[in-house]
C-alpha cells in the first residue's frame, strides 16, 4: 500500500526491535497502535536496516528464525510504501548520515511523525511538518490515545 500523506508513521529499528522484544511498554503500544491504524511507512532503505538487524546473532536467545520470518512478513504486508526521491535522499538532516533514510521515508510519504529512541534524530534541527518523538511521547498525543 502507498503511504497516504500526513497520516503515517516512520519507526525507527530500534523501535520495531524493542516492541518484537518486549511485549508491553511504550514501543510496543506504539507500534501496536500505528499497525492497527494500518500506517506504518517503510521506504526501502529504511525495511532494509530492519531486515538486516533483525538477523542479527545477538537475537538468536530472543527470537527464533521463524518468529523473524513472520514479524518482518507481517511488517512488510501491513506497511505504506514510500519511494525516496533521489534529490531527497542526497539531503542531510541528522549528525549520524546512517539516520538520514528514517528522515528521508518521513519526508517522501509527508508522513507526521517519525518516532524513534535515537538521540541523534531526537537531537537534530526541527523540520517543518514532522515531529521527531520517543515512543513514550508520542503516546502522550491524542491521535495515539484509543
Amino acid at each position: 500500500m502507498k503511504a497516504e500523506p500526513g497520516k503515517g508513521v516512520v519507526i525507527d529499528t530500534n523501535v520495531w526491535i524493542s516492541a518484537f522484544l518486549m511485549k508491553s511498554g511504550a514501543p510496543a503500544l506504539v507500534v501496536r497502535h500505528v499497525i492497527a491504524c494500518g500506517q506504518p511507512v517503510f521506504s526501502a532503505q529504511t525495511y532494509a536496516e530492519l531486515e538486516a538487524r533483525l538477523w542479527l546473532p545477538k537475537f538468536d536467545k530472543y527470537l527464533n528464525m521463524d518468529d523473524r520470518r513472520q514479524l518482518l512478513q507481517d511488517a512488510n504486508a501491513l506497511a505504506c510504501w514510500t519511494e525516496v526521491p533521489p534529490a531527497m535522499a542526497a539531503q542531510k538532516f541528522c549528525r549520524d548520515a546512517g539516520d538520514d533514510k528514517f528522515v528521508h521515508a518521513a519526508l517522501a510519504a509527508g508522513a507526521a511523525w517519525l518516532v524513534t529512541g535515537d538521540r541523534d534524530l531526537l537531537e537534530m534541527p526541527a523540520i517543518a511538518g514532522l515531529s521527531v518523538l520517543t515512543p513514550a511521547a508520542a503516546l502522550k498525543l491524542p491521535e495515539f490515545q484509543s
